[in-house]
Parts: structure tokens; sequence; C-alpha cells
């Protein structure tokens, strides 16, 4: 029996109802329990949030002492200590030489808006104002804030909503750089800043060290800025403490979120290099953004547990081994047939899936995958004619199996399905 609600859920048709199988009312370790009672394997951390596990207590302990002790403290004009306490960890995890302040936000999508304005006002104070063009990835996902909506790369029905992006450039991130040269002999002049996530969060499709050796390089030419968005892939997902952590040399501004809090508050956080840092401390100068609930006591705390938590299970040899683990598990999917290709790095893995005519799967089509793949015990992430693994590091070897069982199962039940239509 399906069942409506005064709930209107994010990304899904309107009219969309759910039976009670799907409706969630608990997690635990990394598992979601349904109102039929039914439980689910969860390959996705959450939505990447969740890495640590669901109920870390850790976590959950932090979060119920900072609220108890402070329920709530503003950033709007004065600091507090949980804030000051979680931005002096955050720079220590990802270093001092690297980063040397810390811009509180409440979403991956807020955070990239405000990424966004910092690069633009950096040029715009330096008496460069025409400086103010913003370069994104095609197919990359950044939000859907007014600001990360344009930046995004996917068709999210930017037209629709009249998102402008006459200040946004798309260019391509499979030609190891060359279309993002040519904009740049074109525009570099106007260009404030290039963003990239060093995995698409959409396909999961890794930057080559080509591209990257070009971006850096680029950057050395035209001097525009460079934004990190790591809210999908911080925080260990790659096998490193941050993906860019092997780059040449640091982006300037790095974005953080989803498992920054470990899924326990709504988080998110820019950390600002010295290059920009410095202007804005030398200049006096005010960034304009601020948000209610950014880096409350509560978001302050979660932080700070999540940090010892990573350092506590040895987060970037705990990854490497389970990646091991999760590439074999899709590279055997890829040699039986069972998918067309395998993308990604680390604990970030896309399966591509395409039809027996070798054409792309709709987003319908992909959905329909993930439901069988439900249906079999296992909740997988939907892309672009893909699915995407992305597990809790604590996950055991016959959690792996369980997802390799359900992916075989839920891909040839759909193949079925649409044969007998």
């Amino acid at each position: 029996m399906s069942v409506s609600h005064a709930l209107w859920t994010s990304m899904l048709p309107a009219d969309a109802t759910f039976t009670r199988d799907r409706v969630a009312v608990g997690a635990f370790g990394n598992r979601i329990e349904f109102a039929d009672g039914s439980t689910r394997l969860s390959a996705t951390s959450g939505l990447w949030n969740v890495p640590l596990g669901f109920g870390n207590r850790a976590v959950a302990d932090a979060v119920s002492r900072a609220a108890h002790d402070a329920s709530y403290l503003t950033l709007f004009r004065a600091p507090h200590r949980y804030a000051e306490v979680a931005a002096d960890a955050l720079i220590e995890l990802a270093g001092p030489l690297r980063y040397s302040r810390v811009i509180f936000c409440t979403s991956g999508g807020a955070a990239n808006d405000s990424a966004m304005k910092l690069a633009r006002q950096y040029w715009a104070q330096q008496g460069a104002a025409s400086r103010s063009l913003i370069v994104g990835l095609r197919g990359s996902y950044h939000g859907t804030m007014y600001g990360s909506h344009a930046l995004s790369g996917d068709d999210l029905l930017q037209s629709v909503y009249s998102v402008d992006r006459r200040s946004v450039r798309h260019v391509s991130h499979r030609d190891d750089g060359e279309e993002l040269q040519m904009l740049l002999k074109r525009e570099g002049p106007r260009v404030a800043a290039v963003v990239v996530e060093p995995v698409l969060g959409s396909g999961a499709h890794a930057l080559s060290d080509a591209f990257v050796s070009r971006l850096l390089d680029l950057r050395d030419q035209y001097g525009f800025l460079i934004v990190a968005d790591e809210v999908a892939t911080g925080f260990g997902r790659t096998g490193m403490m941050f993906a860019t952590d092997d780059w040449a040399a640091p982006p300037d501004i790095l974005v953080l979120s989803k498992a920054l809090t470990n899924g326990a508050t709504g988080a998110a956080a820019l950390l600002v290099g010295a290059r920009v840092a410095s202007e804005f401390t030398r200049g006096g100068w005010t960034f304009v953004h601020g948000e209610t609930q950014a880096g409350t006591p509560a978001c302050a705390a979660a932080i700070v547990a999540v940090i010892e938590e990573l350092h506590r299970i040895d987060v970037e040899s705990t990854t490497r081994a389970l990646a091991a683990d999760l590439w074999r598990l899709a590279t055997r999917l890829k040699s039986d047939g069972v998918v067309a290709d395998v993308t990604g790095r680390g604990c970030f893995v896309g399966l591509a899936l395409r039809n027996q005519d070798a054409s792309q799967l709709s987003g319908a089509e992909v959905l329909r995958v993930v439901d069988a793949i439900a249906e079999n015990g296992v909740l997988v992430q939907p892309g672009p004619s893909a699915i995407e693994l992305i597990p809790a590091y604590g996950f055991t070897a016959s959690e792996l199996l369980e997802i390799d069982s359900a992916v075989r199962a839920g891909i040839a039940q759909t193949q079925e399905r649409q044969h007998e239509l």
C-alpha cells in the first residue's frame, strides 16, 4: 500500500508516494530500518555523509554535550570557543602550511556559493572587478543554491529557475585540460576561479593526473584561484585524508561538508589558503556572508569528534584496505559483464550501466535499477547511466558480498522486466 504524506521529498516527482518498505525509521551501523520492519545495507554512507557508520557513539555524545552546555551560539560578528577549537582542528588536519582560515557554512551548496563570492571579492577589492568569471566542469554537481546551481555542470533545470549563468563557464574534464586552456586563452584575465571536484560526484569520474597538472600550471600562468570541492571526497574517501593531498600544490580554497560531522548536523566549511586569507586580513576587508546555523556548538563538537574518530581508526590505511576489496568486487562485476565500466577512486566507485544495444540508461531507467537492488537488500546511489558504491569505512567482507549479490540480482531483474515489456 502506497501512502502520501505532507512531506515533499527531494529530487523526485511531486506525486511520488511510498510504501512502508521505503519509509526509513531508524539507522544503525551500516543499515537502515524501514517502517515495515525490514532493513537494508546502505552502500551510500547515507549520502556520503556517514563514513563512520550510523549512530557513531563518540559523535552523538559530543553533540549531546554541546547541546546541553551551549545550545546555540552564533558566529555573527563574534566567535565562540567551540568553533575556534573546530577550526583549529580542521587546519591541523588539512595542514597549516596549506590553509590558514576557516569559514563555516551549513551545506555543500552554501559553501560553494560562499567560495564563489570569496573569489570574486578577492579580485574586486584589488581593483580587478572584471575578473568575475567562475569556471566549472561539465557533469559536476556543487549544489542547488542559486550560485552553486549555476556552477553545477549537470542539467538541473537551471533555465526553469532563471538561474543566472552569465558569469559561469563550463569545460570538459575528459580532455586533460585542453578545453580549459583554450578558454583561458580567450578569457583568462576575466577568470576569478576554477572550481573542480577531484572525483565528480555524478558518475564518480576522477580527474586525470594530466588534468590536475595542467590546472596547476594554468594557475601559475593566469593567476586564477583554484577551488577544490571535496564535499564528496574529503576525510579519507579516496584513501588520503583529502583527495587533493597528492597535488603538486594545494588549491586556494577547499570546500568540505558531508562527512564533516558524520551526518550528525548540517555543516560545511571553507578552508582558505594564505594567498586569499592574507589579502583579506591586510586590507581589513569584510566578507559579507553569514548563515544563522553555521558553526554552532553542536556542529563544532561533531567536527572535533569526527576528526578524533578518523585518527582512532587510522582512516587512510583503513580506507586503502577497503578500497582494494571494493575495486576487486567492481572489477569482477565488469569482467562478468554485469556492468560496462568501473570509475572512481578509493572507496568511491561508479559502475557504468548500458542497455543491451550499448546505449546509455535514462535517469528513470537507472532509478529502476536502484530500486531493484534495494529489493535485494542494498541501497546504492544513482548516477548518470551508472550506480555508485560509497560504503562506510567499517564495511566487512560479508557486507561487501551482500553488495555483490544484490547488484547482480538487481541488474538481472531489471533486464528481465525490460524484456517482459
